[in-house]
């Protein structure tokens, strides 16, 4: 094993061009999908944001008996699917209704509108089926004048959200297999600058294992820098769109290091490509 960790950095001092080069290559490849990841990343955000307004909205009967609306209120809140619930008096709904039309504010009287019991949904619980399924059960009870969620909105935000994911899922996969190619094909240059070596080694009775070692290492190598470079540009690009379009998040720690790991492993795999169809051919 010392021997293939040897053979490995000796390639890149004897052919530090090519080295640069492989390293440059799979940074850039990697760049392109971290960039990607990061639209996928903010627009997922977004998404979620938007998810966390989906309420539902119970219009409470005038004149309810305060005892049986506070029951129902503790018993909708045991709800699994529910994060919490709370009663807005008829005289709350009236100064959110003036706070949210702003200049217009004078449109309501007071008394106008009834109280309501708004309901607010737990993560992984705000699709369209499940929404509706709770608002019907809400519906039940016997003071609930009207029910209202905005289905055709709550349609339309999980229709952009399922459209979102897929896509996502299918460039994400585009732009690995891009990636991919680009790397085994850049390391493969390197296998064929030592196409010679290989051969000798072969003659004088050396295993494809013991052949290939150096080779798998220097991938790993060179898609760990590839990967750390691409991390750095990759945050240079959000800061830059940060200061001057729009702030953005970037990755957690988690991405990153798997950021930095799909290099490795890009490497691993396009070298282990490379000098296996190589092997085959000598």
């Amino acid at each position: 094993m010392r021997l293939a960790w040897r053979e490995a950095f000796l390639a890149f001092k004897r052919a530090p061009v090519l080295s640069m080069l492989s390293v440059t290559t799979i940074a850039f490849s990697l760049f392109a999908f971290g960039l990607f990841g990061l639209v996928a990343l903010n627009i997922r955000d977004q998404l979620n944001q938007l998810e966390e307004r989906v309420e539902i909205r119970a219009f409470v009967v005038d004149g309810t008996n305060p005892e049986a609306t506070a029951a129902a209120l503790g018993d909708i809140a045991s709800f699994p699917e529910v994060s919490s619930a709370k009663l807005v008096s008829s005289d709350d709904a009236l100064a959110r209704a003036r706070h949210e039309l702003g200049e217009f504010s004078d449109v309501f009287e007071a008394g106008i509108l009834p109280a309501s019991i708004d309901v607010k949904l737990k993560e992984g619980f705000r699709d369209p089926t499940t929404v509706a399924a709770v608002a019907a059960r809400i519906k039940n009870y016997d003071f609930v004048d009207d029910v209202r969620f905005g289905e055709e909105w709550v349609q339309k935000l999980y229709r952009i959200r399922t459209i979102a994911t897929l896509a996502g899922i299918a460039l994400g996969l585009t732009f690995a297999a891009v990636a991919v190619i680009i790397i085994g094909s850049t390391i493969r240059m390197a296998v064929l600058a030592r196409s010679r070596e290989i051969s000798i080694m072969r003659v004088v009775g050396a295993t494809d294992g013991f052949i290939r070692m150096p080779f798998l290492i220097e991938g790993v190598v060179k898609g760990t820098l590839g990967g750390l470079l691409a991390l750095l540009l990759t945050w240079i690009a959000n800061a830059l769109i940060g200061k001057f379009v729009f702030s953005a998040e970037f990755f957690d720690t988690r991405y990153a290091v798997a950021g930095v790991a799909a290099g490795a492993l890009i490497g691993l795999l396009g070298s282990a490509f490379s000098v296996g169809r190589h092997l085959r051919e000598v």
